[in-house]
């Protein structure tokens, strides 16, 4: 894929990787530079869903409110697509640091999102209301960008309307709404020095109940570390599992 002209010009010796990890609809890529600082390219095509814009607004408002994530360097349109360069996050995310331990895992996740939990909901301007994700979810759905051969295995084999239908059905009447990152699985927190060390690919942070994170975790962990490392990480975020609440949230999920 061709990237802009004016990065060209600007890093004419970087190499250039794209990155395979994550389920983002957007391309990924590594600009490595001889001087040994790498940046991250990220790019999707000009459309009325992308998600792209979505994640410059957080990114810089994290930056606001001194949380770490990647630094927005600049962000181009260019041939029909929009394109977004940012700076790295040190350290390796979460499904991929092999040299922390379980425990370590569940520390740093548990205690990140209780970090960013923790921000008032007042200075937050992204709703992400469930009135709000379930219309986009719609809108997913009519724009044929829900994959049914990509559900999780408790739906497969489903149409994408029969688990809208699901979806609608079963919301939750309890709502703690907090501020979320909204795609809270264990490759988008990263760690260095067995530390945290920020949050990525925040397209979807906004207001929203808490177990829109506590959930995509709770299954990210279940999937990476085991079945038995669930309860640990509710123990160390601080809160009893909503299995309700924890089930509807991966169902929404199946439509982002």
């Amino acid at each position: 894929m061709n990237i802009p002209n004016k990065w060209r010009e600007q890093y004419p010796h970087a190499l250039i990787e794209q990155q395979a990890i994550g389920e983002s609809r957007a391309d990924v890529f590594r600009l490595r530079q001889d001087d040994g600082t790498d940046l991250f390219l990220k790019s999707e095509p000009l459309e009325e869903l992308g998600e792209l814009a979505d994640e410059v607004d957080r990114l810089r408002w994290l930056q606001q409110m001194d949380l770490p994530a990647p630094a927005v360097l600049d962000e181009i349109t260019e041939n029909h697509r929009h394109w977004l360069l940012m700076t790295t996050v040190p350290g390796q995310d979460l499904a991929s640091a092999n040299e922390l331990s379980a425990g370590q895992i569940i520390n740093i996740l548990a205690t990140a999102l209780r970090t960013l939990h923790q921000l008032p909901v007042e200075l937050c301007p992204f709703d992400h209301s469930l009135e709000q994700r379930i219309a986009r979810a719609q809108q997913h759905l009519s724009a044929g960008l829900v994959d049914p051969t990509d559900f999780d295995d408790e739906r497969l084999g489903q149409s994408a309307e029969e688990v809208f239908a699901e979806l609608v059905a079963t919301q939750p009447g309890t709502h703690d709404l907090v501020v979320t990152h909204g795609d809270a699985c264990l490759p988008n927190f990263m760690a260095a020095d067995a530390r945290f060390s920020g949050f990525i690919d925040c397209g979807r942070l906004g207001i929203s109940d808490r177990y829109q994170d506590l959930a995509l975790a709770a299954r990210s962990i279940e999937r990476n570390l085991g079945q038995a490392w669930v309860k640990p990480f509710f123990e160390v975020y601080g809160v009893e599992p909503d299995e309700q609440r924890m089930k509807f949230y991966c169902v929404l999920d199946e439509f982002f």
